[in-house]
């Protein structure tokens, strides 16, 4: 056996991983450029993306607690509280404690809120046509169908 051999072990692959062809990568990818494109259509509306989600579940489930709120968006409490105390700030949210239960935090729309709100819906089906631009309703349905077994099995990963 040469140096050669016992240097370079047999198993390595001849080429590194190929990002660009990397679904994660992809993915990622896909996600920032989705992102900074919402980013620009929210801008108007004065809202950045950590603000029009919450409003946006709020508009969908009007009688939202604190922490369903915070379990849907993705955050912990603290950053769900100080992210309302922006939103309240604007006017676009109000909280109000449970009466049965003070630990609970109700959370409501105000009626500027509800004016921000309801315009989301639109904003985001706009860019999801864009991004939908030239596929058919079958290759639509398809990919929809691709990611959900993405989403599942990257949920099984943690299994």
């Amino acid at each position: 056996m040469t140096s050669d051999a016992l240097a370079q072990p047999q198993d390595e692959p001849a080429t590194p991983f190929p990002m660009e062809r990397s679904i994660g990568f992809q993915m990622r990818r896909i996600t920032a450029l989705l992102g900074s494109e919402i980013d620009r259509r929210m801008e108007p509306l004065g809202l950045t993306d950590a603000q029009w989600k919450p409003l946006l579940r709020l508009l969908l489930a009007p009688s939202a607690t604190a922490a369903a709120l915070a379990r849907d968006c993705h955050v912990d409490a603290g950053g769900l509280t100080r992210l309302l105390d922006r939103l309240q700030a604007k006017g676009l949210c109000q909280r109000q404690r449970s009466e049965q239960d003070r630990r609970v935090v109700h959370i409501s729309l105000t009626p500027e809120g509800q004016a921000a709100a309801e315009q989301l819906p639109a904003i985001l089906g706009g860019v999801q046509q864009r991004l939908l631009q030239g596929f058919s309703a079958e290759e639509e349905a398809r990919l929809r169908d691709y990611l959900a077994r993405i989403y599942a099995n990257t949920r099984a990963l943690a299994d």
